[in-house]
């Protein structure tokens, strides 16, 4: 039996973030990541978009740590030389009919501290970028781009150098409570058993089968987890824009937008489809709806210029037809089990809010000290 100070399973961007909040306190976390390489999951299947924190509720864990999160993310890149891009981004109407959209995303983003965004009419929105069409929108100059890959690596070399370890190809395959202890049971009859009096569950898609896995944790406190599987299209050549394009948000995620990748390009996703296993196919006949979506703003897109590019699966705690979720972050006030904190539903705009739920997760296992 091996006894560790913390343990942080899942080697994710958040995950990384939390062991550097906790190493930078002192303390000596162990990354217990499942696959050989960290971040092989949401974190490295997303748009790499810095939100601005324009979507979620007032008062909402997603709108707090968003906005804080963008703010900690654009200084953590420019210190520490991670690629990185304050873009802008345009959220495009294409019928007046969306003006209501807009005023309420205005609102919610007010409410969120975030004051920056700009009406822009039609002729606005052909000055800025010609080839796009609608009847007006906002800007958003807040908004940005990361290269995740390198950020993790950030993250990974900082809370190592401050005497964090991380251990790959490290299956947890169950939890237990050990009176004021986390037990943890590797997967492989070698494997060693963990025990620890701080463990935080970030291990995304997997977090509610560990959590699970624990009798003393009352099962009604982990909440069913859905599998929103979004798909990107990349596009041949470079595209006519300078920022990064959105429509209105639609049920399930932001709807079929354009982003751009730090050597400039551009791509479009993520579509939503709720699917009940981990399949990163991308079906090249999915094509015609990304066609069709993203002509209502830019109506020149050429036939044959998308191609398939890459999927990624959302751990989302709330499914079709239901209002999205709020992240989860439980501790032992939560569900009563000593030493534990679980995150739950850890979703868009988790690369955003990444370090600002590292320093979340960091205060409150201070508190449990």
């Amino acid at each position: 039996m091996y006894e560790a100070d913390c343990i942080i399973v899942g080697g994710g961007v958040v995950g990384l973030a939390i062991a550097r909040s906790l190493a930078l306190a002192g303390r000596e976390p162990i990354i217990v990541e499942a696959e050989k390489q960290i971040g092989m999951g949401t974190s490295s299947r997303n748009s790499e978009v810095i939100h601005a924190g324009l979507y979620y509720p007032e008062g909402s864990l997603k709108a707090a740590l968003c906005v804080r999160g963008k703010a900690l993310l654009y200084a953590y890149c420019e210190a520490r030389g991670v690629p990185h891009r304050r873009c802008g981004k345009i959220l495009v109407a294409v019928s007046e009919a969306q003006g209501a959209g807009l005023d309420a995303i205005v609102q919610s983003a007010a409410a969120a501290g975030v004051d920056d965004l700009r009406w822009l009419d039609r002729a606005d929105l052909q000055t800025m970028e010609p080839a796009l069409r609608g009847v007006g929108g906002l800007l958003s100059p807040s908004t940005g781009i990361v290269d995740s890959h390198a950020l993790m690596l950030a993250l990974q070399g900082e809370a190592e150098a401050h005497g964090a370890q991380t251990a790959l190809a490290a299956s947890v395959t169950g939890i237990a409570a050990d009176g004021a202890m986390v037990q943890l049971t590797l997967e492989g009859e070698d494997a060693p058993s963990l025990r620890t009096p701080l463990l935080v569950n970030a291990a995304g898609l997997g977090a509610q089968a560990l959590a699970r896995s624990m009798a003393a944790l009352p099962p009604a406190l982990v909440p069913a987890l859905h599998y929103a599987k979004g798909r990107y299209f990349m596009l041949a050549g470079r595209a006519p824009f300078s920022r990064l394009v959105y429509p209105l948000p639609e049920p399930g995620g932001l709807g079929v937008h354009l982003t751009l990748d730090m050597a400039g390009a551009a791509r479009f996703g993520p579509d939503v489809e709720w699917v009940d296993r981990l399949d990163y196919a991308v079906d090249p006949a999915g094509a015609d709806l990304f066609y069709a979506a993203i002509r209502r703003y830019w109506p020149d897109l050429p036939d044959g210029a998308l191609s398939p590019g890459y999927a990624g699966i959302r751990p989302k705690i709330s499914g079709p037809g239901e209002p999205a979720a709020d992240f989860v972050i439980q501790g032992p006030e939560d569900h009563g089990v000593a030493g534990l904190i679980n995150l739950f539903g850890i979703e868009s705009p988790g690369l955003t809010a990444s370090l600002a739920i590292g320093e979340h997760v960091g205060a409150m296992a201070a508190r449990l000290r």
